[in-house]
């Protein structure tokens, strides 16, 4: 990783800055509907945002990521949700998106979580100890990109939610947004959660 990087919590003045990085993220990404600003400004709206870590470089936010907590069928709790994770398009491939994984992920470890999940690429979060695990799912999703990581080394089973800001696909409250930028396009449906 680029030693010039800092790993730090999102404090309001970040704001702007989160959703620029996240547009910026998933702009080029197929599999995007394009909604990961959404869901993150819904989170942060429902205050659902256990850790959200920004990546700094030169003063500059470069990097994003967000855990929110889900529920799982079978009543475990203390899980959370990995996702989205963003960074700059040149600013990737510099270890910058596992270093904020990697410090969000010890960041749950001392709120004394139990595991962590979530829906993105296989062949990226393998590195991160996280797994396909057989009997824990999330509806419509395909196994082969959800991931679990048990901190315990105890998955639970059943079906796993994510926090209902994920399925926000709606327009911005950001005042700094002009009135005809088309970044508030009506993108729809659920997202994958990875652009690092």
């Amino acid at each position: 990783m680029n030693p010039g990087v800092t790993i730090r919590n999102e404090t309001g003045a970040d704001v702007d800055a989160i959703t620029d990085v996240t547009i910026e993220a998933f702009k080029t990404l197929a599999i995007s509907n394009h909604t990961e600003q959404f869901i993150v400004e819904a989170l942060r709206a429902a205050k659902a945002l256990a850790a959200s870590l920004v990546a700094e470089v030169d003063g500059r936010v470069v990097g994003h990521v967000a855990f929110s907590p889900v529920t799982i069928s079978d009543g475990t709790r203390g899980w959370y949700g990995l996702g989205p994770v963003s960074v700059l398009p040149e600013y990737q491939r510099q270890g910058i998106g596992t270093t904020l994984i990697r410090a969000g992920l010890a960041r749950l470890r001392k709120l004394d979580a139990r595991g962590c999940c979530l829906v993105g690429h296989p062949g990226y979060y393998r590195r991160f100890g996280f797994e396909n695990v057989p009997g824990l799912a999330v509806e419509g999703v395909p196994q082969e990109v959800f991931f679990a990581l048990p901190f315990d080394g105890h998955p639970p089973q059943g079906i796993v939610a994510f926090h209902d800001g994920f399925t926000a696909a709606g327009h911005s409250d950001r005042a700094a947004l002009a009135p005809d930028d088309t970044r508030t396009a009506d993108a729809h449906g659920d997202s994958s959660t990875t652009r690092s």
